[in-house]
């Protein structure tokens, strides 16, 4: 019942934010064109409900001569593929706004589990565990506002089915207010993976890939 109500929330919701916040979109539009060449988004295939695929949206961070299809911290040297404007958006989060119609258009939720890429086949097996492939991906979730970047795989996957669990509107006001005091504080962003928990992943990764 409840998931019902939260699919005509993030359809409401998403489509305020794309009126509210559309100046600023124009204001983005306008920045990431004069830094650097290339389309303004960019796009990604992700994981989404029932480990069907869609294509991400994000405001382009990168160089358009960055490798495709490879987590940023699996890149030897990020820093040297993100533009003066990314650093930013990235920092803010701003990237992820234009996400917002995918939430429009029924791919993703508001709040959920983040949508893995195609190829982080050991994030999709361990979310397996605990259901969290069986609901919408979100904008943010409860493992966004637990650690973000510096968690192992084993570790966000755990979350995310803690999410599944626990689905419910006081959840998804948490973790929606989590997200804010997360962004601010820039809590659990992590270039390039470095700390411990970081080079766990890395390695989980790498190995899922060669495979």
């Amino acid at each position: 019942m409840y998931m019902k109500f939260k699919s005509l929330i993030d359809i409401l919701l998403s489509l305020i934010g794309l009126i509210v916040l559309s100046p600023i979109f124009l204001i983005l539009i306008i920045a990431i064109k004069l830094d650097s060449r290339g389309p303004v988004l960019f796009k990604q295939k992700r994981v989404g409900i029932n480990k069907t695929h869609f294509n991400i949206l994000k405001f382009r961070t990168m160089r358009i001569d960055t490798p495709k299809d490879t987590p940023t911290h699996l890149l030897g040297d990020p820093d040297q593929y993100i533009t003066k404007v990314g650093k930013f958006l990235r920092k803010t989060s701003l990237d992820e706004l234009p996400q917002i119609w995918n939430i429009f258009v029924g791919q993703m939720s508001i709040i959920g589990p983040r949508p893995a890429l195609w190829n982080q086949y050991d994030l999709i097996a361990e979310r397996d565990k605990y259901g969290a492939n069986d609901v919408p991906p979100g904008l943010t979730g409860w493992a966004q506002i637990n650690g973000r970047d510096e968690l192992p795989i084993e570790v966000k996957a755990k979350l995310d089915g803690e999410y599944v669990d626990k689905i419910s509107l006081l959840m998804d006001i948490k973790c929606f207010f989590g997200t804010i005091v997360s962004v601010v504080k820039s809590d659990g962003v992590v270039e390039g993976g470095t700390g411990v928990a970081g080079k766990k992943e890395i390695a989980s990764t790498k190995e899922s890939i060669s495979k």
